[in-house]
């Protein structure tokens, strides 16, 4: 069974409330598929309320991140408890071991300090034998810069050692970038392909249907 790989930003689930609605058409799209999906949730924009607060005490970077987990692990819960009995009965905290286990659903929050859920990712393709990592966020491609910068130029297609020039080489807990620069280096040596997608489902759809999409395809 072919495995896809999901990094879903916390920010597209969870604003000042939570999107039902996304969440209702995510469970009947994937339903309606065939495929094993790991679907790994981060913290988003709940994640940075609670490390800036945090941040105004002065917290070491592992305290940071020990709050980044927490917030994906509630995310994790909802998430598994919108697919119910279709997912994998536990949230998976390790994503260096494959479950075993016949749901085609399994969900997945963050691991350990030093690690984003986007790293989580690729660990997981690793350990599931996938080639892509599917990263939904809430812009629909990477850009050359900042995209709120005038002039920012959006790129369609890239190989790891562009991401990783526009990305940098250091993780810090809530960091603002297109993908972890930790997990780009892993991808690139990996060699996977990471498809950078908006938050529009049907657009998703397209993606896994070998149909024309919105997004970047790096690799």
């Amino acid at each position: 069974m072919k495995t896809v790989i999901i990094s879903l930003g916390g920010s597209v689930v969870v604003q000042d409330t939570i999107n039902t609605d996304f969440l209702k058409k995510l469970k009947e799209l994937i339903l309606k598929r065939s495929e094993r999906f790991v679907i790994v949730i981060g913290g988003g924009k709940v994640c940075r309320m609670y490390q800036d607060a945090a941040r105004t005490f002065s917290a070491h970077t592992e305290d940071m991140d020990q709050i980044g987990i927490a917030v994906t692990r509630v995310n994790a819960e909802l998430l598994r408890t919108v697919f119910g009995d279709d997912a994998y009965e536990d949230v998976v905290t390790n994503p260096t071991r494959a479950v075993q286990t016949n749901k085609r659903i399994i969900i997945a929050s963050g691991w350990k300090p030093g690690f984003s859920t986007d790293h989580d990712a690729v660990l997981l393709a690793r350990a599931y034998n996938a080639d892509t990592v599917i990263n939904m966020t809430n812009v629909d491609y990477v850009y050359d810069r900042d995209p709120k910068e005038k002039g920012a130029q959006k790129i369609e297609r890239m190989d790891w050692e562009r991401l990783q020039n526009i990305v940098g080489t250091t993780w810090k807990p809530g960091l603002h970038a297109p993908f972890d620069p930790i997990a780009t280096k892993l991808g690139a040596q990996l060699k996977l392909k990471l498809i950078l997608v908006g938050s529009d489902l049907k657009n998703l759809s397209n993606v896994w249907d070998g149909k024309k999409f919105i997004g970047t395809v790096v690799g």
